[in-house]
């Protein structure tokens, strides 16, 4: 049964295509993975799967990105649908940066790059549950 859509957003097209396998390879079919590679190119994909009636379970994004940077698109994603688990995926922040973007979306989880496989799934697990039950997400 089909549980909801895992969303990353990474300007590097490598970073997407590894996280969405990691994820894939753990959780296999029960979620729909999307990949976008810029925040415009996310909200694309939001617009389209809210259209469509989708849910959102979670999203996963880079901090530095060109145009707009992973913490402001987070802080619009929340202020428009804060039911979306948000991690943020980055080897540039600084924890001040961080405690404040914690504060502000209620940041699931932080990990740096390059990341642990084992910490991205547990912080995917630990936001949607385990695997028979669907995201919280109310889209």
């Amino acid at each position: 049964m089909f549980k909801g859509t895992i969303l990353f957003v990474d300007d590097e097209k490598s970073v997407l295509e590894t996280l969405k396998k990691q994820v894939k390879n753990y959780f296999g079919n029960d979620y729909l993975y999307e990949i976008a590679e810029s925040a415009q190119e996310a909200w694309d994909v939001i617009d389209e799967m809210i259209e469509d009636g989708q849910k959102i379970c979670m999203i996963v994004s880079d901090w530095l990105m060109p145009n707009v940077k992973g913490d402001e698109f987070l802080i619009n994603v929340h202020q428009k649908y804060p039911e979306i688990f948000k991690v943020i995926l980055t080897g540039q922040a600084d924890e001040e940066s961080i405690e404040h973007l914690n504060i502000t979306v209620n940041l699931h989880r932080y990990l740096r790059k390059p990341w642990d496989e084992k910490d991205l799934i547990e912080a995917i697990q630990s936001a949607i549950g385990d695997l028979y039950a669907p995201c919280n997400s109310v889209h």
